[in-house]
């Protein structure tokens, strides 16, 4: 990339991660398949480094049929099996678990009040006031991030913890954790 614009410090120095940051990472997302689609990244990334996770996106999706909760709902222990030799995605038993199980807490929510209702009911007319200066300013998780994950977690969600939804949160533009000398924060605020 050879523009100078400003970014956010954490997406420098890598083609992938400057793509990810400037036409995707905090754009407010309303889809509750995309939403789930995140959540479920979010959770394979815990532990891990995100460009991981970014650079694997594409497998990730073919392997669970482009994150189609209503597939992924009907999936059993011979689905955990082929995934688990899958060496283009991560081949960690309990979140590819977790993924089968959360599309059906997934399908319950969209069935009783609609996923994305339900996740931008926790943000929805909460004005972010301060949005962070350096990195250091950037939190890893919220108390809205913290009653998100529990409210998740009561609705069958695993692998759903507080700083793991905070991260879901930032990548869906929940919230707007662009460094206030981002070029790319006005186009994350929140609709």
């Amino acid at each position: 990339m050879t523009d100078t614009l400003p970014r956010c410090d954490w997406c420098l120095g890598d083609p992938d991660y400057i793509a990810y940051h400037d036409e995707e990472w905090g754009r407010p997302v309303r889809d509750g398949q995309k939403l789930f689609e995140n959540l479920s990244l979010e959770a394979f990334q815990s532990g891990l480094s995100w460009i991981t996770i970014l650079r694997k996106r594409e497998n990730f999706r073919a392997a669970f049929a482009q994150f189609a909760p209503e597939t992924l709902a009907n999936w059993g222990e011979a689905e955990v099996t082929r995934l688990l030799q899958d060496s283009g995605i991560i081949r960690h038993h309990g979140k590819i678990e977790a993924t089968i199980n959360n599309a059906k807490a997934y399908l319950a929510l969209e069935a009783e009040m609609g996923f994305s209702y339900f996740i931008w009911g926790f943000v929805d007319h909460r004005p972010q006031i301060n949005r962070p200066q350096s990195l250091i300013d950037v939190p890893t998780q919220t108390a809205i991030s913290r009653a998100l994950s529990g409210a998740l977690k009561r609705a069958g969600f695993k692998f759903c913890g507080p700083t793991t939804v905070y991260a879901f949160m930032q990548a869906s533009g929940l919230v707007n954790d662009h460094l206030q000398s981002c070029a790319f924060a006005s186009n994350a605020t929140p609709a």
